[in-house]
């Protein structure tokens, strides 16, 4: 299975402390993530590999060779190696490596834990080049659990014809839906949807008039996305929104925003609250849509699903099958 290959978001950053581990899920299988002395992330199968106790409700202890987890049953102690070096019943035995927890590799990116099951795989994580940009403010919105696939999530991002029904007064306008054509470009990682444009009542928390508003996506991931708005009313002002989507199960997911803004102006949880809103009125709808894996083949399309054409394709191409049908 090609996702086990890919990396994922899995836990808010901020939320992974020291001294407590926290269990997380990915692809239908239970994680167990922790910081180990050098404040480096550790992702594992949470499950002990003595006799299956949830390592997450462990905790983690320091040690003379630096930070270990303690599973909860017995006290055995694991390394950041997932090697066992301590089994407390015995204090003279010296575990061997079959003792030793599943790990898996750990990374910390776009105030996010990334995951990626495969020991071998895709090197570089789902980009966002908007964190580099000290002009743009950076706000981590989310997580938002959703009864839908991940690829479902994702073309609902990608797609412009939906504002003027589902986000009607604030991204869209029933009076004006039309869209203007667009492009699409391939990249090594998905592809690039430019030249969209779409007229908005509100584009951002601080916009105080309808104005048109340019669009850029790109598609960076199986379940990633970038989005970047200019609006005409508002010289100068950019948005950039990323989309991380987790894949819990086939039809269940964890969503993340990622904000690079403009706007110094407005207090985070302001920022946050427009976020939530806009994605409020998106959830019932992608939660209603069936079926839930979306479909490669089957439902019917037009001009104006150039975007969500592009990302089945590029879902076929690249084998993915987490979440498709």
């Amino acid at each position: 299975m090609i996702e086990r290959s890919l990396w994922h978001p899995v836990l808010d950053a901020l939320a992974l402390v020291a001294a407590a581990p926290q269990p997380a899920r990915l692809l239908g299988e239970d994680l167990v993530l922790w910081r180990d002395a050098a404040g480096a992330p550790q992702a594992w199968a949470d499950r002990c590999p003595h006799r299956g106790t949830r390592l997450s409700l462990g905790r983690v202890i320091a040690g003379a060779g630096g930070s270990r987890l303690e599973c909860a049953y017995h006290g055995w102690q694991f390394a950041p190696s997932g090697h066992c070096v301590s089994v407390p019943a015995l204090p003279a035995f010296t575990p061997p490596a079959s003792h030793s927890a599943c790990t898996h590799d750990a990374r910390e990116a776009h105030g996010l834990v990334w995951v990626r099951l495969a020991p071998e795989g895709m090197a570089a994580l789902p980009a966002f080049d908007a964190d580099a940009d000290p002009a743009l403010r950076k706000v981590l919105c989310g997580p938002y659990d959703v009864a839908t696939s991940a690829p479902r999530i994702v073309e609902n991002f990608l797609d412009l014809a939906h504002f003027g029904f589902v986000h009607e007064g604030l991204l869209g306008d029933s009076a004006h839906v039309a869209q203007a054509d667009h492009r699409i470009d391939a990249t090594p990682h998905g592809f690039i949807a430019g030249g969209c444009r779409a007229w908005q009542p509100q584009s951002n928390r601080l916009s105080a008039q309808g104005s048109e508003v340019s669009y850029r996506y790109e598609l960076t991931g199986a379940y990633s996305a970038t989005l970047t708005k200019w609006p005409q009313a508002q010289h100068g002002y950019r948005d950039v929104i990323g989309l991380f989507v987790c894949p819990l199960e086939a039809e269940r997911s964890r969503v993340w925003f990622r904000l690079a803004v403009t706007d110094f102006d407005s207090d985070t949880e302001a920022l946050r609250a427009f976020q939530h809103r806009i994605f409020a009125q998106d959830l019932p709808v992608l939660e209603s849509q069936t079926p839930k894996r979306l479909p490669l083949h089957g439902e019917v399309h037009s001009a104006a699903d150039r975007s969500s054409a592009a990302y089945r394709r590029f879902l076929r191409e690249r084998g993915v099958s987490f979440g498709v049908c």
